[in-house]
């Protein structure tokens, strides 16, 4: 059965969707009226907003939820790396890529990257361009710095 959350956050309303439980999207703008969200149940996606509200609130690094994205065998391999990353680091897609096996795919990383269902949970904002600059994020760079900004104060602390 899916299911649809709104969790409020300070990026902007974030909607969640599950499929039984399973977390399948993560929709850092308004996800398109066609989209298949299934009913609004915010008791069946409590653990989801919960997770999210204390990552958000630089009281959570990572997360611990069942996830079920889907994509084609590379955005997998590329997503599952993403969750490698550590909180507060960040890295190239160069490098995401050589991790992946395909050495010269820093392109199509970013094409994965920009293809991420799940956002924050698969930390895509911490790729970055070779040069360290901020380059490509679904939600917007704002976001990103954002997201990048809140690891790296929280990193600090500790």
């Amino acid at each position: 059965m899916r299911a649809h959350a709104v969790v409020a956050s300070p990026i902007g309303p974030l909607t969640v969707v599950a499929d039984d439980g399973v977390l399948v999207r993560l929709y850092l703008s308004p996800p398109d009226p066609q989209a298949d969200l299934g009913a609004r149940d915010d008791a069946a996606l409590a653990d989801v907003a919960g997770q999210l509200g204390e990552y958000l609130a630089g009281e959570r690094e990572a997360f611990d939820l069942p996830l079920r994205p889907r994509g084609s065998d590379f955005e997998l391999a590329v997503w599952e790396q993403l969750t490698r990353i550590p909180y507060g680091r960040t890295t190239t897609y160069g490098a995401v890529a050589r991790a992946v096996g395909e050495p010269g795919g820093a392109q199509a990383v970013g094409l994965a990257c920009g293809r991420n269902p799940l956002a924050i949970v698969v930390p895509c904002h911490r790729v970055v361009g070779a040069d360290g600059s901020l380059v490509g994020f679904g939600g917007g760079l704002s976001r990103k710095r954002f997201l990048l900004d809140l690891e790296q104060r929280d990193a600090r602390l500790f």
